[in-house]
């Protein structure tokens, strides 16, 4: 009877100590198969575009395909809800904005908790938003702007990318500080804006960099200022909101990676280090730039940490600003 206990306990460390080297060995192992890079915005929106550029370097990198669907709409909700009811295993991951991740869930009910069923796994890119006015506008700056606006209330419709984006936030915080009206129009990504705006049918935008940036430096539309700290090198001529004159809005937007939660840790060390790497790159480092963008940094931890609290930040925002979701 001794001799078979022991044998069973020694079996069973044995098979203890198979799983335990067996977790390190499936993350050097992963991806298997094609990873899927959900995107919570439409085709040629910042969030596609780095959805794109970072699929594209991670094929290449982990010899398996890394492939963008699109699901745009609720403010970036919809790929994110998919996304957090998919198989903790690494081969859907979510390429999410302060958008869904911080603002959304502070203006509609949704059926999953972006802090607890999604786990941070990467830090992409953070970038100004600018404030750009279609063609249709005459103003030369944004004091021209604001005084075209108080002269005829209520002729002026801004663009956003979405309902709870930072667009929309960004455009509701300019009407209280500028003291002007104007109406929201939101669109299922910036690129289906981008042509309401060239049409004239909206006449301002607070967007991104990372999606506005083609649009201007085409001619399309116009930037009269940036809505960070200071310039963008990318638009050294394009003045800061404050140094336009109006102090105190200061909006930027980052992206990143996120998996359902219970990914396994490795696989996550795993994602974390070749995204990491894949940053590095000279195309991509080009292409941030380019994107007046500033690649991310920060570790797993402190990007965690980063959506907690801009997640607190920005809820206060609309909670003080009583910002609601448009019918």
């Amino acid at each position: 009877m001794r001799a078979r206990f022991d044998v069973r306990i020694a079996f069973l460390a044995l098979t203890a100590a198979a799983i335990v080297v067996a977790v390190p060995v499936a993350a050097q192992q992963f991806p298997s198969k094609p990873v899927k890079l959900m995107v919570g915005a439409s085709p040629g929106g910042g969030t596609d575009i780095v959805a794109r550029m970072l699929g594209k370097e991670l094929a290449e990198t982990m010899k398996q395909p890394f492939v963008v669907d699109n699901k745009p709409g609720a403010s970036n909700t919809i790929a994110a809800d998919i996304t957090a009811k998919s198989p903790p295993d690494g081969y859907t991951l979510l390429v999410a904005t302060t958008t869904g991740q911080a603002i959304a869930p502070h203006l509609m009910k949704l059926g999953f908790d972006p802090l607890k069923d999604l786990t941070p796994v990467a830090l992409v890119m953070v970038v100004p938003n600018v404030l750009i006015v279609g063609p249709a506008v005459t103003a030369k700056d944004v004091k021209e702007m604001v005084a075209q606006m108080k002269a005829k209330p209520g002729t002026f419709n801004y663009a956003s990318s979405g309902s709870g984006s930072t667009q929309h936030l960004a455009g509701e915080a300019f009407k209280k500080l500028a003291g002007v009206q104007m109406t929201h129009i939101p669109y299922k990504g910036s690129s289906q804006a981008h042509l309401d705006l060239i049409s004239g049918n909206a006449q301002l935008m607070f967007d991104t960099t990372s999606s506005a940036i083609g649009q201007i430096k085409g001619g399309k539309v116009r930037a009269l200022a940036v809505t960070s700290a200071k310039r963008s090198p990318e638009l050294p001529d394009v003045p800061t909101l404050a140094e336009a004159g109006f102090p105190g809005l200061e909006m930027t937007t980052w992206y990143g990676v996120f998996a359902p939660a219970g990914t396994p840790k490795d696989v996550v060390a795993r994602l974390n280090a070749e995204i990491m790497k894949a940053l590095q790159a000279p195309e991509v480092k080009t292409r941030i730039a380019g994107l007046a963008g500033e690649p991310g940094t920060l570790t797993i931890e402190q990007f965690a940490a980063l959506n907690r609290s801009d997640s607190e930040r920005y809820g206060k925002l609309v909670r003080e600003a009583a910002i609601k979701l448009d019918e």
